[in-house]
C-alpha cells in the first residue's frame, strides 16, 4: 500500500472515531445529524453579529430556535403561515400583517406584534443585516396585539424587500433584547460581542451543548407550533458536527453517520450506484434543484482591478465548461454571463440576445485583445504590465478552506488567468477569516454567492446583493452586500424601480437593461450555478425524507423555510 493510501486511511479512521465519540451522548434513534452549515468552532448565537453560529446563521437553520414569520416553500415560490397568519398588500405603500394568537417564546412569555415591531426597528437603530429595509420603509407601528403595518417611502417603496423580510428576518423577543442593549450601552460594537450562550427563541428547538467539534439541539416540547404542525418534531435532537473539510464530512454521509448534508458532494450518483442508501431530490441530472449563481467579486477599488477591461479580461479567460465538469460534476450547465438564471422562474428575464451581444465565454485570445487595448505589454515572465508599469498580479483570490467545489473553482480561476498573462494566486483561509474580509472588504478578489437565500425576490434580490450601492459604508468598514462596494447611478435607478413596477415587458425591459450594465462593467463574474442548499440525505437510521416523488417539504434540508416540514414527517428506522 502506498504511503498516501495509508494516512488517508488513518485519517479516515480518525475522523470516524472522533466521531463515534462525539454521538455517544445521543440515541442514535432520537438524533438526526445533519452537516455542512457550520464551518469553524462556533463563536456565538447572536442574530446581530455579522457571522452567527449554526442554527443562527442566516439561510440554514430558520425556524429552528428564532422564526421568521412566514415559511418560503422555494419549490411552489409561496409564503406559509408561521408566526404570522397572513398579511395583505392593502395598497402601494401599506403592508398589514396578522400574527398567530398562542404563539409563545421559551421561557414562556407570549410573542406578540410589538416583539415584530422591535426587531424590525433594531434595524434602523444599528446596522443589521436588516437595516437595508430602512431604505424603503417609513414607519412601521402595531394595531392591537396581534396586527402591525409596515409604511412605504413614497418617494422609494420597495415591495419585494419588505416581503423579503416575512421570510428571512427572525423575530426577537423584546423582552430579552432590550436589556442586552440596555446592559451595553446601546453600542452596537458591545452588543454584536454579546456571546448569547442561551438564545431565547420562539422554535422548536433550544441550544443544548456545544463544542468546537459539534453543535446540539434539543427539541422543546412546550413547543407552540404543534398547533400548526399537529405534533412536535420527530427527533428529539439535531446535531451538527463540525468538519474541517468536506471530505471528512463526505466521509461520515457515506458511512451514515450524517443523515442529512449541505455539502458538496462529487459525482453523488455513485453513491447509490454503490448500493448505498443516499439520494437527493432528483434521481437523474442536475440532481439538485439550481437556484443561485456563485460568484467572483473584485475590489473594485484596488489598481489594476479598478479597471473594467482587466475585470473583462479575466472573465473571458475563464473556463466555465471546465468548472461546471470538474468543480461542479455536471451539478449545472456552463455558466452564461448574466446575473439572471436561464431556467426556473427567472427565465422570463433571461435575454439571450444581449448576453450574446453584451456579455462574455471563455475565450482566450479575446482576453489578450482586451489588455492590449488599453496599451498593456506581456513581460518577460509571460504577465501583462499596463502602460502605467503596473503588473497584473499577482492578485490573492479566497474562499474558505474546506469548501472544496469552490477551492476547485479558483484553481480554475487562477489556472485559466495564467495562460492569458494575468497571475491570480489562490488563498484558502478559515471560513471566520474569509466572512470578515468579504464584508470589510479587505480582498482583491473573493468567492461569494449573490442573494444566496431561496427568496420570493430573485432575481432582484441578486442584482440587489451584487450591485446596489446605497447605504454601503465604505472599504473598511462591515458591509452586508455589494463587496466590492460598486457603484452606478443608473443601475442603482433601475433596482428601484423595479419593485414598483407591475407589468412583465416593462420589467423584462428593466432586467435586460440592467443585466447589460452589469455586463459592461462586470463587478462580479458568475462562475457557476448551484443549489440554495446541497439537499442530500442518507436512509440508514430515518426514512421518509422529500424527494421530487414525494415533494411533501421543499428540499431545503429540514431547518430552513418550509423545508422543517420534513422534521415532522421523517422516521426512524427501528
Amino acid at each position: 500500500m502506498k504511503r498516501g493510501v495509508i494516512f488517508l486511511s488513518i485519517v479516515g479512521i480518525l475522523v470516524l472515531a472522533a466521531f463515534a465519540f462525539a454521538i455517544g451522548e445521543f440515541p442514535r434513534s432520537e438524533t438526526l445529524y445533519v452537516n455542512g452549515l457550520q464551518w469553524g468552532p462556533p463563536t456565538n448565537w447572536n442574530p446581530l453579529a455579522g457571522n452567527p453560529s449554526w442554527p443562527i446563521s442566516a439561510g440554514s437553520g430558520r425556524e429552528l430556535i428564532y422564526e421568521t414569520q412566514f415559511m418560503y416553500n422555494m419549490i411552489n415560490g409561496k409564503l406559509e403561515p408561521l408566526i404570522g397568519e397572513k398579511y395583505q398588500w392593502v395598497d402601494n405603500l401599506t403592508l398589514v400583517v396578522n400574527l398567530r394568537k398562542g404563539v409563545h417564546w421559551q421561557d414562556g412569555e407570549p410573542l406578540t406584534s410589538e416583539d415584530v415591531v422591535y426587531t424590525l426597528e433594531l434595524g434602523k437603530k444599528y446596522s443589521t443585516g436588516w437595516s437595508n429595509l430602512w431604505l424603503y420603509m417609513k414607519d412601521v407601528f402595531t394595531v392591537g396585539k396581534y396586527e402591525y403595518v409596515v409604511k412605504l417611502k413614497p418617494e422609494n417603496p420597495n415591495r419585494l424587500v419588505v416581503t423579503d423580510m416575512l421570510v428571512n428576518v427572525y423575530v426577537l423577543p423584546k423582552h430579552i433584547w432590550e436589556k442586552i442593549e440596555k446592559d451595553n450601552n446601546y453600542d452596537i460594537k458591545k452588543i454584536r460581542e454579546f456571546v448569547n450562550k442561551n438564545p431565547i427563541g420562539s422554535g422548536p428547538y433550544k441550544l443544548y451543548s456545544y463544542s468546537p467539534e459539534k453543535i446540539a439541539l434539543v427539541r422543546y416540547d412546550d413547543y407552540w407550533g404543534k398547533s400548526v404542525f399537529g405534533k412536535l418534531p420527530v427527533p428529539k435532537y439535531i446535531v451538527h458536527p463540525i468538519f474541517k473539510s468536506n471530505d471528512d464530512g463526505n466521509l461520515a454521509f457515506e458511512k451514515g453517520n450524517i443523515d442529512m448534508s449541505q455539502q458538496f458532494v462529487p459525482q453523488i450518483w455513485k453513491m447509490w450506484e454503490k448500493g448505498l442508501p443516499i439520494a437527493t431530490w432528483y434521481d437523474h441530472p442536475p440532481y439538485y434543484v439550481p437556484a443561485m449563481i456563485p460568484s467572483l467579486w473584485f475590489n473594485l477599488h484596488k489598481h489594476p482591478l479598478d479597471i473594467p477591461q482587466v475585470r473583462k479580461a479575466i472573465a473571458y479567460s475563464i473556463n466555465y465548461a471546465k468548472i461546471a465538469q470538474l468543480a461542479m460534476t455536471k451539478y449545472s450547465p456552463t455558466a452564461k454571463s448574466s446575473l439572471i438564471l436561464p431556467f426556473g422562474g427567472e427565465k422570463k428575464y433571461f435575454n439571450e440576445e444581449a448576453v450574446k451581444e453584451y456579455g462574455w465565454e471563455y475565450n482566450p485570445k479575446k482576453a489578450e485583445e482586451l489588455l492590449k487595448s488599453i496599451g498593456a505589454k506581456k513581460g518577460r515572465d509571460g504577465i501583462y504590465v499596463l502602460k502605467d508599469g503596473t503588473r497584473l498580479g499577482p492578485f490573492k483570490v479566497e474562499c474558505p478552506y474546506g469548501w472544496t467545489d469552490w477551492m476547485v473553482s479558483l484553481q480554475i480561476v487562477a489556472q485559466s488567468a495564467k495562460k492569458i498573462g494575468i497571475d491570480i494566486q489562490t488563498y484558502y483561509p478559515d471560513t471566520p477569516v474569509w466572512a470578515n474580509d468579504r464584508m470589510t472588504g479587505n480582498f482583491d478578489m473573493i468567492m461569494d454567492t449573490p442573494a444566496p437565500n431561496a427568496l420570493p425576490s430573485q432575481p432582484w434580490s441578486r442584482f440587489y446583493a451584487a450591485m446596489y450601492s446605497k447605504d454601503v459604508p465604505p472599504i473598511g468598514q462591515l458591509a452586508f452586500r455589494n463587496w466590492g462596494r460598486y457603484k452606478n447611478a443608473r443601475a442603482d435607478e433601475i433596482m428601484e424601480k423595479i419593485p414598483t413596477v407591475t407589468d412583465e415587458n416593462t420589467l423584462k425591459s428593466l432586467y435586460t437593461e440592467l443585466d447589460k450594465i452589469y455586463m459592461r462593467d462586470v463587478p462580479i463574474i458568475g462562475l457557476e450555478y448551484r443549489p440554495a442548499l446541497f439537499y442530500e440525505y442518507n436512509t440508514t437510521h430515518w426514512t421518509n425524507f422529500p424527494n421530487e416523488k414525494n415533494p411533501y417539504a421543499p428540499p431545503q434540508i429540514c431547518t430552513d423555510g418550509a423545508g422543517i416540514r420534513a422534521l415532522y414527517e421523517i422516521k426512524p428506522k427501528k
